[in-house]
């Protein structure tokens, strides 16, 4: 009589832990109902304590299911600029869906979102000592007039920033002035784009050299440009390789330039 007592509690622990066991499986609750009641009698460091039973703690176990993520840094790019730089990602409209965008310092410029791009070339102009933008606009280079166009880029000022990416097409209404105004900011292929090219560009009033921020595509998807940029690359028309039908790849250029100082405007 005196073994029955103890003998009723073990039976009445075991039916118990059986049932709870059966149900979880049943239930398809996180983890089996075997390794459940392992954790129960195990003291794993991340458990919450509650009376004489160790639980393990949800939080724990998601956090050691998520992958660590790729840092990303100002507009996105894969590593930090230096001091005195500003980061930039300009990347050029899709065929005539997507539209372009154009971030600098992390602060979105221009974009479909704050609706103020449109077919054709949408242009900001940066002050090229704080980083401020000074307008921001687009060009209808199909129908509309290249003198709106050269009304906003004949008057910059030295050191201005010019930050371009084209939509659509970019090039039909270009003029031979508009061409060479390009050119002097620092451009290789503004001489060369036609109907529907693909173009990210940015330059700088004053620029000694051609600018290493460019890239254009003639109807043609390019290679993307490794972070602090490469040479610039203009790819020639083929309609075979063109990622749309009637128009290239979008492309996208982003890197580091350095911030003007007082002294050097």
């Amino acid at each position: 009589m005196r073994v029955a007592g103890p003998l009723r509690i073990v039976v009445l622990i075991f039916t118990a832990g059986l049932t709870w066991i059966m149900g979880s499986i049943l239930l398809g609750t996180h983890g089996s109902g075997f390794s459940r009641l392992q954790q129960l009698f195990s003291s794993p460091e991340n458990a919450v304590t509650t009376g004489i039973l160790s639980f393990p703690d949800p939080e724990a176990s998601r956090a050691e299911l998520r992958e660590p993520r790729a840092r990303k840094y100002k507009c996105g790019l894969p590593q930090p600029c230096p001091e005195q730089h500003l980061a930039f990602r300009v990347v050029s409209g899709a065929a005539n869906v997507i539209g372009p965008k154009i971030c600098l310092e992390d602060k979105m410029l221009m974009s479909s979102v704050k609706d103020n791009v449109g077919r054709g070339l949408n242009i900001a102009l940066v002050n090229g000592v704080n980083g401020e933008l000074l307008e921001a606009r687009s060009f209808d280079m199909w129908a509309g007039d290249v003198n709106d166009l050269l009304k906003f880029i004949r008057p910059l000022h030295e050191g201005t920033l010019v930050f371009v990416a084209s939509y659509d097409d970019p090039a039909t209404k270009m003029n031979d002035e508009t061409r060479k105004i390009f050119s002097e900011l620092g451009s290789t292929n503004a001489k060369e784009l036609a109907f529907r090219d693909s173009w990210v560009f940015v330059g700088a009033k004053g620029v000694q050299d051609k600018s290493p921020f460019e890239q254009g595509a003639l109807r043609l998807p390019a290679p993307s440009f490794s972070f602090l940029l490469a040479a610039p690359q203009h790819v020639k028309n083929s309609k075979s390789t063109n990622k749309y039908e009637g128009w290239p790849e979008a492309l996208e250029l982003e890197g580091c330039i350095p911030q003007r100082t007082m002294g050097t405007q």
